[in-house]
């Protein structure tokens, strides 16, 4: 009896033990050194994630199409040099040259083009506004899935250490159950149970492993460093109260549909500029040219010729379009039609906008009351588990029971960190939404200043020099080869041939 008694005291004090450190888990990340924050991850994404240095490519690409489209309303001179050989010449001519330098200047400067170039720059311009919102949106979206990331570790952590606990609890669990029948106060069909469960909590915490380290990958990707002993994220700021509130905001400041919104005013502009081609284009122009014959023009008599001689003129050009086959109709009509398309794309952007804020919004209010809900398992099942046990003790509830409300009190454990972290990622995605999650609205401290697109717009805008060029492109964003894989170890696994 002394041997049973002592054998029980151990285990339920190892099985306490366990309980608190998986109560632990719950926190998904209590702070330590060098711990790394939410702030810190986002920021690193903000200075090296290769999705958002390509689009802040991109958008600087959108940019040049500006003065590409200024270009045409401005002056232009050309140069051409002409050397041509005689090899034949005709049998009637007798003052023929043999060779001729031709040397052609030509300077023009367009007064009026039906408005194409003025639209033309226009539709332009609003396109960058579509591109800098477009921008806007994949930082956005890049930081969503950051925060996913940053979450799914700490939840992913806080299982595996429940899976790693429930273990711990199991073997204490299966190794006192195989004392008691070896004084023969329970039966083999009780060890058999025990087991079962055991291997079962051991395969699970291979698999809560292997979650782990997926979920690790990807904040790798994202980040572009290993996560190190995560901490507790912060409050969201500036969510909404009521769903209404939420749109109301949405309808204003996401970067989707103010994106939507700019390519649809720019393809109105598209539309005038197609239909600027059956208008009259006035243009100045002036014209030098120069010839050298080299003493070759006049033949045997050259000598009374001029050898060389320069000419110029100038004059203005009236160019009135009379019939061009409807080439000019069906372009506007395309225009038009497209123009059609990129307003019924501003209602689809619109109707997606709500359908994400309202969702996320529901989701968030959702998770949040699993987690009340939640809480309230865990804290039923822990005081199920301790009146199982001791009910066990004196015999009237069977190891099963015990073996049940361990398990209950897991997945309610379980059910916890996971809804904890279905709420901050859900209010991340409502901040999404809503337009206000981006490094502006969070004040990272990226190590400088926040990346503007309208900073290199108004560099490039006026700028129309031929030889002007940027530096040769580099990539900024970090590789992540060298980051090394995680270990693959779970721990020990129970053998069959240890079951008495």
């Amino acid at each position: 009896m002394d041997l049973f008694v002592t054998i029980k005291a151990r285990s339920f004090q190892a099985i306490k033990v366990a309980s608190c450190t998986s109560a632990l888990a719950l926190l998904m990340g209590a702070s330590a050194a060098h711990a790394d924050t939410l702030r810190d991850a986002l920021a690193s994404a903000y200075n090296t994630n290769p999705t958002l240095e390509g689009a802040r490519a991109t958008q600087r690409a959108e940019d040049e199409n500006v003065p590409i489209q200024r270009a045409p309303g401005l002056p232009s001179l050309n140069a051409t040099a002409t050397h041509i050989e005689f090899l034949r010449q005709s049998a009637n001519s007798f003052n023929a040259p043999t060779r001729n330098l031709g040397v052609n200047a030509l300077l023009s400067v367009p007064i009026y083009s039906g408005g194409a170039v003025r639209n033309g720059i226009r539709a332009a311009k609003e396109r960058v506004e579509a591109g800098q919102a477009d921008l806007r949106g994949t930082e956005s979206s890049i930081f969503s899935q950051t925060v996913a990331a940053y979450m799914d570790v700490l939840r992913t952590e806080a299982l595996t250490q429940l899976a790693t606990n429930q273990v711990e609890v199991l073997e204490v669990t299966f190794q006192s159950t195989s004392d008691r029948f070896e004084i023969g106060d329970l039966t083999r069909t009780d060890v058999a149970q025990a087991g079962s469960r055991l291997a079962v909590a051991q395969g699970d915490l291979r698999t809560a492993y292997a979650n782990q380290v997926n979920a690790r990958e990807t904040y790798i990707q994202l980040v572009g460093r290993a996560p190190t002993e995560l901490e507790a994220p912060p409050p969201l700021p500036g969510l909404p109260e009521t769903v209404g509130m939420a749109v109301v905001t949405a309808l204003d400041n996401n970067p989707d549909l103010i994106a939507a919104k700019e390519r649809a005013i720019a393809a109105g502009y598209d539309t005038e500029v197609a239909g600027s081609g059956r208008l009259p284009t006035i243009g100045l122009f002036a014209n030098g040219d120069y010839s050298n014959f080299f003493g070759t023009l006049g033949g045997p008599v050259a000598a009374q010729f001029a050898q060389n001689e320069t000419t110029a003129n100038a004059g203005v050009r009236l160019t009135i379009p009379l019939f061009q086959g409807g080439l000019t109709a069906a372009r506007q009509r395309q225009a038009g039609a497209r123009e059609s398309a990129a307003l019924e794309q501003v209602i689809a952007a619109e109707r997606n906008v709500i359908q994400q804020t309202r969702s996320a919004y529901s989701s968030w209010q959702a998770s949040n009351a699993v987690i009340e809900s939640s809480k309230a398992a865990v804290e039923a099942a822990e005081v199920s588990l301790e009146g199982v046990r001791a009910e066990n003790s004196i015999g009237n509830r069977t190891i099963i029971d015990v073996l049940n409300a361990e398990q209950e009190l897991l997945s309610a454990r379980a059910n916890l960190v996971t809804a904890r972290r279905n709420a901050y990622v859900a209010g991340f995605t409502l901040l999404a939404a809503m337009g206000r999650a981006e490094a502006r609205d969070l004040n990272l401290d990226t190590g400088g200043p926040l990346y503007d697109p309208q900073v290199n717009y108004e560099r490039v805008r006026g700028k129309f020099w031929d030889w002007d060029r940027d530096p040769e492109p580099e990539p900024k964003s970090t590789r992540t080869v060298d980051i090394e894989a995680a270990e693959a170890f779970i721990g020990p696994v129970i053998e069959p041939s240890e079951t008495p």
